[in-house]
Formats: C-alpha cells, sequence, structure tokens
C-alpha cells in the first residue's frame, strides 16, 4: 500500500531530507510507501504494521504508540542513519499538531534543502546539507542560505553555507558531523 506522504516515514523517519532521496540512479530511495520502495527495500515491519495493517501515515498515529517497535529509545536514537535523529521529535509534533501540519513544515524543510542543494553544493555537500536541513530550525537554515548567498561560485558559496549551518549548529547545540 503506497502512503498518502512518502516523505515521512511510519517509524517517522525524515525520508524527504535524506541523502538517498536525492540520489540518482538505482541507489535512490523513494522514502518510505514511495513508488517502487518495496522492490528497492526490504520488508519493512514498522510499515507492514503501521500501513498495511492499520492503514496510517505514521505510528504515532496509532492507539498503542509507543508500541514494543520502540521500546529500545537508546539504541533508535543511536542509530547513525541521519535521518532517525528526529523520529521521536516527529512522532511527538504529529501528536501535537497533526500529519498535514507536520507535512506542511517538512515540505518547507524540503523546499530549503532543494535550494541548497542546486545552488550551493560544489557536488561535496549533499549529506552535510541534508543533515542541516532535518536537525536546524528553518529560521536558522533561512538565515545561513541568506548569509551565503552573495558568493560567486559554487566553492565559494558552499564553503560560505557550510560555516553558516555550523554556527547556527553550535547555537542549538546539533552535532552536525557525519562521523561518529
Amino acid at each position: 500500500m503506497n502512503k498518502k506522504f512518502p516523505t515521512i516515514g511510519c517509524c517517522g523517519i525524515d525520508c524527504g531530507l535524506c541523502p538517498r532521496f536525492y540520489t540518482e540512479g538505482n541507489s535512490q530511495c523513494p522514502g518510505c510507501g514511495g513508488e517502487g520502495f518495496e522492490s528497492k527495500h526490504p520488508p519493512c515491519g514498522v510499515k507492514s504494521c503501521c500501513n498495511g495493517k492499520h492503514g496510517l501515515e505514521v505510528c504515532s498515529q496509532c492507539a498503542k504508540y509507543l508500541c514494543p517497535k520502540y521500546t529500545d529509545r537508546d539504541k533508535v536514537e543511536r542509530d547513525s542513519f541521519v535521518t532517525h535523529k528526529r523520529i521521536f521529535q516527529n512522532h511527538a509534533y504529529i501528536q501535537t499538531h497533526g500529519i498535514d501540519v507536520f507535512i506542511s513544515e517538512q515540505h518547507k524543510r524540503i523546499s530549503i534543502l532543494q535550494d541548497m542543494l542546486a545552488n550551493y553544493d560544489d557536488g561535496r555537500c549533499k549529506s552535510h546539507f541534508c543533515l542541516a536541513a532535518a536537525l536546524l530550525p528553518i529560521q536558522h537554515l533561512n538565515a545561513a542560505t541568506n548569509e551565503a548567498s552573495s558568493g560567486t561560485d559554487k566553492k565559494s558559496t558552499a564553503k560560505t553555507l557550510k560555516a553558516a549551518l555550523r554556527k547556527y549548529a553550535d547555537v542549538e547545540g546539533v552535532d552536525l558531523s557525519l562521523k561518529k
């Protein structure tokens, strides 16, 4: 069953902010429940339960959330896959504000990320920009792109944007390093 919103995984992962969502070729991921998801990924028990069995977009819409799939919260939060880092915050936001409001906010992040990838990526920044788009507040993402917009070429704008994103990450206490 395809989901209405493939940019958010049933587990709360930010598919639309993931580097693989923007990869070209066979390793591109269509997002949880997006067209061709099942052919690119092994069966996902979370998606099978949430979307397949209950017809929901995300687990936090279920009356049984937090179910045993989330009992080892520390393990889930330690996952090195960048877009897993906000799953619990995403679920809490969806429970409080609803899926439509969440998707609207996520689409703002996706739009900023797409702008960063199109106008500031020197070919080596995609993962860094995806991480920043997933973890930093929207106002800081906008401020960082505004600061970098005066660059003369992609290399200089990429460098300026990465520095601005790191500055705002420091303000928020967010780690934008990709290494563990």
